[in-house]
């Protein structure tokens, strides 16, 4: 793997959605460490056209250099920028700063950049995000090749574009504030840590503020535009994994900030695949999960939720003693004894119906207890509290074990709840009595023309309470209450 730093500036069209867009399209072959602020500086050495607006990057690649940079001038060729003369105004230029250090000729390029030393706009935010890194050339750092350039011009932009006051700013005819308004179904390619791994994400957002009542509206495009910053913001830290919960939480803290909001809901659905083997066969495959993120923020600080959504099957109970009960009287008809047909029954699987079930699992802890909360971990949870796991690939052998593991292993959709409840305390039994839990479950009915439904939410300590006293705990705090989004009930614990 090589280490590479790379500017990114442009000075036509919307720049920085732009830069935005380099960065997505280097992905797929490089991975990107870290990014800097923007800074806007003005165009240097004669090149035509207004101010641009320049970052660094710090990417990995496989790539050996003299085919990263074809792959980089792709890049620039696939957003727009045209074969012009070098003094041409340019809606992405990407320059190649350093790679692994080494000062190397490529041909077409030379690694450092020769003029690095004393271009201002590259050096500036890559002292932002490698200030310690040795300038090849000059054997001196980087940051202090930027504390000598001339930094007239160059003034640092905050990552999202805020606009002026408009139409939203103005009185609305109803005085009336609103508890929920943004935008929702947006499509976003992420990259998050799950299982120890980074993987590639296909998520959809949900993004809301409340709006006051001498507001007309709020910024509908500002979503759109804090979410690509949070985004890199998140992606671009060193220190550690980007997680879920991170992204969600710092979106929500970003548009109580740019929104002028009491208070902000995130919400992020998306799809990812664990690694399964069949249970017989030993067939590998890759099962399909649904991983949640809930945030939610205003003037007293933020709270987060981590969640999945997982599928399996239950059988049915109700129908399988209705069946025991027929198929034992038929077989004392048939001159079994009472004890010969029990034992009989005892030995074998009772047919029942049964349905395919979708299970969800939430768990809201604040501090450093939040970071054991696994995805894995909590599909494991909701798949064991069914009648049985399920698979896209069965070979004959899986599915003789599935349907008899399910029918020796009959659950109610209100089983399955209290199953996800019970397992989820003990998985995480240090866990404080201020943990927020959720629970649910629908069967989708094979017999019936409407579905089973199932839902238990609140927390640790209101959950234990039950089990420690045997008494009902009937105001349990639910989700919208843990995160503040409206006053919790008043429980004892």
């Amino acid at each position: 793997m090589h280490t590479v730093y790379i500017g990114v500036g442009a000075n036509l069209g919307e720049r920085q959605s732009t830069i935005l867009t380099a960065l997505q399209r280097l992905r797929p072959q490089a991975h990107v460490e870290a990014v800097s602020s923007y800074y806007e500086t003005p165009p240097a050495n004669g090149v035509a056209g207004p101010a641009f607006l320049n970052i660094a990057a710090k990417l990995t690649t496989a790539l050996e250099p003299a085919a990263f940079e074809r792959f980089v001038r792709s890049v620039e060729t696939a957003i727009g920028r045209q074969a012009r003369g070098p003094l041409a105004a340019r809606p992405i230029d990407i320059d190649i700063l350093l790679v692994d250090d080494q000062i190397a000729d490529y041909g077409r390029f030379e690694v450092p950049h020769p003029y690095l030393a004393t271009r201002a706009f590259n050096l500036v935010p890559l002292a932002e995000i490698a200030p310690e890194v040795i300038e090849p050339r000059s054997g001196q750092t980087i940051a202090a090749l930027a504390a000598a350039v001339d930094r007239a011009g160059i003034v640092p932009k905050a990552r999202a574009v805020h606009f002026v006051a408009n139409r939203q700013e103005e009185t609305p005819e109803v005085r009336l504030s609103l508890n929920r308004v943004g935008v929702s179904s947006v499509k976003h390619i992420i990259r998050l840590n799950v299982g120890g791994a980074e993987r590639v994400f296909h998520g959809d957002f949900t993004m809301v503020a409340d709006l006051a009542p001498d507001k007309a509206g709020v910024h509908m495009s500002r979503f759109s535009e804090l979410l690509e910053a949070a985004t890199l913001d998140v992606l671009g830290r060193s220190d550690k994994p980007s997680r879920i919960e991170d992204l969600t939480e710092q979106i929500a803290r970003e548009i109580v900030g740019s929104q002028g909001a009491l208070r902000a809901d995130v919400r992020l659905r998306a799809e990812f695949g664990l690694e399964r083997w069949t249970p017989v066969s030993g067939k590998r495959t890759e099962e399909t999960y649904t991983l949640i993120g809930i945030a939610h923020a205003d003037a007293h600080g933020t709270r987060r939720v981590i969640g999945v959504e997982a599928e399996g099957m239950t059988a049915c109970p109700c129908a399988q003693s209705m069946v025991r009960e027929h198929a034992t009287r038929e077989l004392m008809e048939a001159g079994f004894s009472s004890a010969d047909a029990a034992r009989a029954l005892d030995a074998l699987p009772v047919a029942t119906h049964n349905q395919r079930g979708r299970g969800a699992l939430y768990i809201g802890v604040e501090g450093a207890a939040a970071d054991d909360v696994r995805a894995e971990d909590l599909v494991e949870i909701v798949e064991s509290s069914m009648s049985s796991e399920t698979y896209d690939l069965l070979k004959r052998p899986d599915e003789f074990f599935i349907v008899n593991k399910a029918h020796h292993n009959p659950k109610f959709v209100e089983d399955v709840v209290r199953g996800i409840l019970a397992r989820a305390l003990d998985v995480y039994a240090d866990f404080p009595d201020s943990t927020y839990v959720g629970a649910s479950q629908v069967n989708y009915e094979s017999i019936h023309k409407h579905d089973a439904f199932a839902e238990a939410f609140g927390l640790f300590g209101e959950f234990r309470r039950e089990l420690r006293d045997g008494t009902h705990v009937d105001v349990k705090t639910d989700l919208a209450s843990w995160l503040g989004t409206r006053p919790s009930p008043v429980v004892t614990v």
